[in-house]
């Protein structure tokens, strides 16, 4: 027996047409229960495949603003909402999932908007072995609402430089702006999240 695309569930009208053809019912069911197993293993196999990649996009996106927090942010810590990095990561993933190469084709500009305007944290090639066919630029936001902690106004003519913010808070909401390189459609693709 050849398992088809069309052959989804094992229905009652299904089973008993291949009986009627003289085919042993038992024999039919147990085949049609090894093809719904090997459909069930390969997605799952898939989800635990996505997952691993989004978890070490979001622990990429942790060390990025790791690292830049007191060469380029001029900050001790940065602050990040519970599950931004993964949010993003998803995200991430949704925009590489359509393009020919996947996530192995993009250049991934980090950016943090801030009150002067953006500025840039880092460029990931994701797979340097690939030529690239996409770029995505994701913006980081600052958090508006957060007050300056009574910290900060003690450290400031202390031990500090003027410009050295102690925290730095972002805001839960982040900008990924996809472009297409080499190809017919080229086109930006702007998402607010």
């Amino acid at each position: 027996m050849v398992a088809t695309s069309t052959l989804k569930t094992k229905s009652s009208d299904c089973v008993s047409e291949l009986v009627d053809r003289r085919h042993d019912q038992a024999c039919v069911e147990k085949e049609l229960d090894f093809w719904d197993h090997c459909v069930a293993e390969r997605q799952r196999t898939a989800d635990v495949a996505e997952d691993r990649t989004c978890q070490q996009l979001a622990k990429m996106f942790e060390n990025c603003l790791s690292r830049a927090k007191k060469p380029t942010l001029h900050c001790s810590s940065v602050l990040v909402p519970e599950k931004l990095t993964r949010r993003i990561a998803r995200e991430v993933l949704r925009l590489a999932s359509c393009e020919p190469c996947g996530l192995r084709g993009c250049v991934l500009y980090i950016h943090l908007e801030l009150d002067k305007g953006c500025k840039q944290l880092e460029r990931v090639v994701y797979d340097a072995t690939v030529v690239p066919t996409f770029e995505l630029t994701l913006v980081f936001k600052q958090d508006g609402t957060a007050w300056p902690s009574l910290r900060d106004f003690l450290f400031m003519g202390t031990c500090f430089a003027p410009t050295f913010r102690h925290v730095l808070k972002l805001s839960p909401g982040f900008r990924l702006v996809k472009k297409k390189l080499y190809s017919s459609s080229a086109g930006t693709v702007v998402e607010e999240c």
